[in-house]
């Protein structure tokens, strides 16, 4: 239990969170529920909560269908699901479990699908419905496959919403925080750990990395050599124009290719309006970088050196060019989205927004599938939490609380 005293400043702290996203204001709200007295700072470099991976999310509840029984991913969702379910019945924040139909459109896929089905059913998920090609019509009347399943716990949400909500009972319980405050330095002593943020030197008890796309910087200004490094890979969508909104009720999902770490284009109803359709996935040219016109000489330069990322490249150079072709091609990324709508045309859609994925990768070109989590004395590094990680986010927050709080 954490105590505050009279000498107590506000540049003095038990825990100082480095990131505003839903992962460290997640984490902050379970250190508070389980230690009230501790004393937060959450220090980001934008001038508002949420700037980046959360902001840009495509607002999907998952319900753990994809990941690896017994993962950090599976656990987490699963018991971040729950969790941010209940969160929002009880502070008012609007959803919807509104179901999705993951759908094979051809043969080959048939045995993912099936494979794809009992990791659902390993994972505990309750109420998975296989579906033939007619009955997937009777779910989406304007899709096309050979057959697929429905996934009743998936829904739709806006996370910043969310997390606006957190910060507000952040704010509430006297958490500091320090927005458009880059970091600079740090420096682990034997006691505490120092932060340069901005023009102030913060002062904690115990550093908590949440940075997202700048998560291993972070954790090599802390001394940790994580062994990885992030790798940024842009999501680029399209929408749905108004009058076609109604070829989507909910949301369809292709089975996955089980060797790449992204589910494929499609298509997402969306809490706030409007039917999203994507992402691709392709290399960004900076870690910000949601525009192909965003490019940063330096990072791009660092992404290019990495080994990791070159046997990436060599591994998956086709798909790679496929992903491109279809960033620069509405015409490309119409027809991979017909495979699961026939009736959409080019002209049935407009270019959307777009979202910068984290992606950890490691000196031997693995992508990274699970959470990554290194603690070490004083600091606790979060260097790989890509999706489903807004879903988990307060299971996350749960566990690293944990890990902050055991022997103190």
């Amino acid at each position: 239990m954490y105590f505050r005293n009279k000498y107590f400043t506000p540049l003095q702290f038990d825990f100082a969170i480095i990131g505003a996203g839903i992962v460290g204001l997640a984490t902050a709200y379970q250190i508070k529920q389980r230690s009230p007295a501790a004393s937060i700072v959450v220090i980001d470099k934008e001038k508002q909560i949420a700037a980046h991976q959360t902001g840009h999310n495509s607002g999907v509840i998952h319900s753990g269908l994809y990941y690896k029984p017994g993962s950090l991913k599976a656990t987490n969702c699963l018991r971040g699901y729950r969790l941010l379910i209940d969160f929002c019945d009880t502070h008012g924040v609007d959803y919807e479990l509104c179901g999705k139909v993951v759908v094979a459109t051809a043969p080959e896929e048939l045995p993912l699908l099936d494979k794809l089905y009992q990791n659902g059913q390993a994972n505990g998920l309750q109420g998975l419905k296989k579906l033939n090609a007619e009955q997937l019509q009777e779910y989406e009347p304007h899709l096309q496959g050979l057959a697929g399943f429905y996934v009743p716990q998936t829904g739709i949400i806006d996370y910043r919403q969310v997390a606006a909500k957190l910060h507000e009972l952040l704010a509430e319980q006297d958490t500091v925080f320090r927005l458009g405050s880059k970091v600079t330095g740090i420096r682990v002593k034997n006691s505490h750990v120092e932060i340069q943020a901005g023009d102030h030197t913060v002062r904690a008890t115990k550093l908590i990395n949440c940075a997202g796309l700048y998560a291993d910087k972070i954790a090599a200004m802390s001394g940790d050599d994580p062994g990885v490094r992030i790798i940024p890979f842009r999501g680029e969508y399209y929408k749905l124009i108004p009058e076609k909104e109604h070829l989507v009720k909910n949301l369809i999902y292709p089975v996955p290719d089980p060797n790449f770490p992204f589910l494929g284009v499609h298509f997402t109803r969306m809490k706030r309006g409007g039917v999203e359709a994507g992402p691709n996935a392709v290399l960004a040219y900076k870690r910000e970088g949601y525009r192909k016109s965003d490019i940063n000489l330096q990072e791009l330069g660092e992404t290019l050196a990495w080994p990791g990322f070159r046997k990436i490249a060599a591994k998956y150079w086709r798909t790679g060019l496929g992903e491109f072709y279809r960033s620069y091609s509405k015409k490309a990324f119409t027809r991979a989205l017909q495979k699961l709508i026939p009736a959409l045309t080019e002209a049935d859609l407009t270019t959307g927004g777009s979202g910068v994925r984290a992606q950890a990768c490691d000196r031997h070109g693995g992508l990274v599938d699970d959470f990554l989590i290194h603690q070490g004395p004083g600091v606790i590094n979060v260097l790989n939490a890509p999706s489903p990680a807004a879903t988990s986010s307060l299971a996350i927050g749960e566990h690293i609380a944990g890990l902050a709080l055991a022997n103190d």
